[in-house]
């Protein structure tokens, strides 16, 4: 149809009906074709300038499909809504890089289509859409198809991503200030294309966040330093594994007298024992269980009190709920990295171990430690500054 209408003067010489075979495209002038195929063997044994896989997320046999396009090109184009986790379309998008303007070499460059780039869909279609959507229960599909949820249909979501979508610029919506003082969290990379991860809340507004890749955890923490010079902070640190050389660093920028007045880091962690054991987890309530008998760790702890605040952000907006400020949580809508701190906080699942304690899983199958999100849990949740807290004996 497109061939057809088109003027003949963009048409290649020779170029009639019989060019335009079953699946096939050919260009008389110069040979070259656009063709078809479908199956699990699609590309095998042939040569492609450019391969170009459309819904590559719902193939029923995807890894047999990239077998036979191994050799096939230099160039493949995934085309997809999403479908969950862990297939072979979202594993290739998590290892990607955002393309904003410019190839990265070497990796998948991810170019996002929001909805908000359709030229005639408009907030308004949105909210009918997702009212719709509500009404009939179907609001896991809502989430996958029109905001590209990835864990729409995966159960045991600790932050749903309307929770999430609700506490963006929360401070504005709810009339509250940012009165109070800075707090800083720094998740330190421990493994493989990890990344470092730091953010800076005032009151219980999120006012920035960042991630960096430096394998040097003294170099992480002199940039750590250097981005919160001027303020002061409580900075908790990630102190497992790597992270215990942040400590030794600004042990020596201290010592040396390089290290700003006002900022204080405090060791987070995470597989430590819970804070307050015997206070009940909803307090003043007997009847709910208490913290010792709830959490696994320190990090289930953290990780639902995080989704408390983010429950109740979400009420107060959507049902007009009172709650104290403090017990809530906004995140500024200019912070950078703000779509991938959203997909990250939504990403985390629950569930409950062999004592039948909270578990969070971080990392659901075909996703990658979620570095902003691990650095926001910590800074909404302060440790004692003595680091005098125990690993659980479990």
């Amino acid at each position: 149809m497109i061939f057809r209408s088109l003027p003949k003067g963009f048409m290649p010489s020779g170029f009639d009906e019989k060019s335009m075979s079953y699946m096939k495209i050919i260009n008389p002038e110069n040979g070259s074709t656009i063709t078809g195929e479908s199956g699990d063997n699609i590309g095998r044994g042939g040569r492609s300038l450019i391969y170009f896989k459309d819904e590559a997320a719902h193939y029923e046999r995807p890894e047999k499909i990239e077998a036979a396009l191994a050799d096939n090109t230099n160039v493949q184009i995934d085309i997809s809504s999403v479908n969950g986790l862990g297939n072979v379309f979202h594993r290739r998008r998590e290892a990607g890089v955002d393309w904003v303007g410019e190839v990265v070499k070497g990796h998948t460059n991810v170019l996002v289509m929001d909805w908000r780039d359709h030229p005639l869909k408009t907030k308004e279609w949105y909210e009918a859409r997702r009212k719709k959507a509500e009404q009939e229960v179907m609001s896991h599909v809502f989430e996958q198809e029109v905001n590209r949820n990835y864990a729409a249909s995966v159960e045991g979501i600790l932050i749903p991503s309307d929770w999430v979508s609700s506490a963006i610029d929360a401070h504005v919506k709810l009339g509250f200030s940012d009165d109070g003082g800075y707090m800083a969290a720094l998740d330190v990379a421990d493994e493989g294309k990890d990344t470092n991860a730091q953010c800076v809340r005032k009151g219980v507004v999120l006012r920035s966040i960042d991630e960096w890749s430096e394998r040097d955890t003294g170099a992480t923490a002199r940039r750590s330093v250097a981005a919160l010079e001027g303020k002061t902070a409580s900075v908790q640190y990630d102190c497992i594994g790597v992270g215990a050389g942040v400590k030794a660093e600004t042990n020596r920028l201290a010592d040396e007298g390089l290290m700003p007045k006002g900022l204080k880091y405090i060791a987070w962690n995470a597989g430590a024992g819970v804070l307050k054991p015997d206070d009940y987890v909803i307090e003043g309530d007997k009847e709910s269980p208490t913290n010792k008998d709830f959490y696994t760790n320190l990090k289930a702890q953290a990780g639902w009190e995080l989704r408390r605040r983010f429950e109740r952000t979400h009420k107060a907006i959507t049902e007009g709920i009172q709650y104290d400020s403090d017990e809530l949580i906004s995140i500024d809508s200019t912070i950078p990295l703000l779509r991938k701190l959203q997909k990250e906080l939504s990403q985390s699942t629950v569930s409950r171990g062999a004592k039948l304690k909270l578990l969070i899983n971080k990392t659901p199958d075909g996703t990658k430690s979620p570095n902003l999100a691990d650095a926001v849990a910590m800074c909404y949740f302060p440790v004692p500054s003595s680091s005098s807290y125990t690993l659980d004996n479990l």
